[in-house]
C-alpha cells in the first residue's frame, strides 16, 4: 500500500527542473516521485532537438499521459521568443481582433502558439489569461489581459482555445478567481483583492462561467479575497474557491492545477508542506512547483505522511489520482507530436514573425504599453 501512496502523491505534482538536460540526481527524484508532468522554462530550453530531448526523457520517469507544461501566452510571457520567435501578446490580438471585427485572429493566436509549443514536444500551454485589465493591476499584469471587461476577455479566449484545440494542446485559463483588481505580484506577495462577491461573480468570474467545458484546465491564484467568504486564505488553498465556487457552483469539471506553490503568495502564510496538503484537501487536482528540488520532495513526502496517518486522506489522494489519471489520459492519449523537418520548422518560425507583423500593425500603440509586467521569466 506504500508504493500505492507514493505513486498516488507524486501523480498529483507537476514539477520543473533546472537546466537543458536531467541531472544525476533530477533521475533519482523523478524515479521516486514520478510525478504527474514537468513544466519547462526558458531556463531549460535551447532548441527543438535538445527540448524535445529532454522532456521524452524527464517523462519517461513520469506517471502516464504526463504533462509537458509550458507558458507561452505571447508578449512578455513567452518561453519560445528566443528557439522559435516571439510571438503578440494577448492584448495585442485582441485590440486588432476588434479593430477589424475578426475573431479569426485570436484562433490564428492560439494555432501558431499550439503549433510552436507542439513542435517543441510540449502537450499543454499554461494561457488563456482570464483576468481583466484593470488599472490597479497594470503594472503587474502588463499587455498579458485581453481587455477591460468580461465580454472582450471572453471573445478573444474563446477563440484562443479553438485554437489550440485543434492542434490537440490542452490550454488553462488563468489566474481563477481573478487577479484583475491586484496591486501585488504574487510571485512575492499575497495580493488582497478587495472586491464584493458580486462584483466577482458578475465580472471576474464571467470569462469561466462563459467558457465552462472549452477551458481543459484553470490555473488557480495565490490571492486572497477577504471581502468574500474566502477570507483571507490565498485562494490556492481555499475550498470555499476551489470546491464551492469553482466545482459546485459553477459546475467546472476539467482539471483544477495551482499556480507555483514556490511563490510568495502561498509561502508566506504557510510552509509548503501546509500548502500542498491544504490544496489538495480544498479540491486541487494538481500541484505546481516549478524551482526547487528540495521543495519538491517535501510536499510529496507530506502528501504521503498524511495519507499513511490519516485514513480520510489516503481515500481522498488515492481517489483524486485515479480521477487525474482517467483526466490526462482523456487529454493527452495522442502522444507527443511528430517532430518536424528543418525545413517544417523554419516554415512555423516564418509563418510565426509574419503573423506577429500583422498585429503589430493593428494593435493601437495602448495595447503594447500597458505597464511593465513582473512575472518571471527565467
Amino acid at each position: 500500500m506504500t508504493t500505492t501512496l507514493r505513486h498516488a502523491a507524486g501523480s498529483l505534482l507537476v514539477v520543473g527542473l533546472g537546466g537543458t538536460e536531467l541531472t544525476a540526481l533530477e533521475r533519482a527524484w523523478l524515479k521516486l516521485v514520478r510525478p504527474a508532468g514537468v513544466i519547462l522554462f526558458r531556463r531549460n530550453i535551447v532548441d527543438v532537438t535538445q527540448t524535445r530531448a529532454l522532456l521524452d526523457e524527464a517523462t519517461a520517469l513520469c506517471a502516464g499521459y504526463a504533462f509537458r507544461c509550458v507558458d507561452v501566452e505571447g508578449g512578455t510571457v513567452d518561453r519560445l521568443r528566443d528557439a522559435l520567435a516571439p510571438l503578440p501578446s494577448a492584448q495585442a490580438v485582441a485590440a486588432a481582433m476588434r479593430q477589424r471585427r475578426k475573431p479569426a485572429l485570436a484562433r490564428k493566436h492560439g494555432e501558431w502558439i499550439a503549433r510552436g509549443v507542439k513542435a517543441f514536444g510540449f502537450n499543454t500551454t499554461l494561457a488563456p489569461v482570464l483576468d481583466l485589465a484593470l488599472p490597479a493591476s497594470a503594472t503587474v499584469m502588463g499587455t498579458r489581459t485581453a481587455a477591460a471587461h468580461a465580454e472582450g476577455v471572453a471573445a478573444y479566449a474563446r477563440e484562443f482555445l479553438a485554437g489550440l484545440a485543434a492542434h490537440n494542446v490542452a490550454g488553462c485559463g488563468k489566474h481563477f478567481p481573478g487577479l484583475g483588481a491586484g496591486a501585488l505580484d504574487s510571485h512575492k506577495e499575497t495580493p488582497q483583492i478587495l472586491r464584493a462577491w458580486r462584483e466577482l461573480w458578475e465580472e471576474d468570474l464571467s470569462p469561466y462561467r462563459t467558457l465552462g467545458a472549452a477551458l481543459p484546465m484553470v490555473m488557480v491564484n495565490h490571492a486572497a479575497y477577504p471581502h468574500t467568504r474566502g477570507g483571507a486564505r490565498p485562494a490556492s488553498v481555499s475550498s470555499f474557491w476551489i470546491s464551492t465556487v469553482l466545482r459546485k457552483r459553477m459546475g467546472y469539471r476539467g482539471i483544477v492545477f495551482s499556480d507555483d506553490l514556490e511563490m510568495g503568495g502561498v509561502l508566506k502564510c504557510m510552509s509548503i508542506e501546509d500548502a500542498a496538503l491544504e490544496a489538495i484537501r480544498a479540491g486541487m487536482d494538481t500541484v505546481e512547483i516549478c524551482h526547487s528540488a528540495e521543495l519538491i520532495l517535501r510536499a510529496y513526502e507530506a502528501l504521503v505522511r498524511e495519507a499513511e496517518r490519516s485514513a480520510a486522506f489516503e481515500t481522498l489522494l488515492l481517489a483524486r489520482a485515479r480521477e487525474m489519471t482517467r483526466k490526462r489520459a482523456g487529454l493527452f492519449a495522442g502522444g507527443a507530436g511528430r517532430a518536424l523537418s528543418t525545413r517544417q520548422f523554419e516554415s512555423l518560425r516564418a509563418g510565426i514573425t509574419r503573423f506577429h507583423a500583422e498585429i503589430s500593425r493593428w494593435a493601437s500603440p495602448a495595447a503594447g504599453t500597458r505597464g511593465k509586467t513582473l512575472v518571471e521569466t527565467a
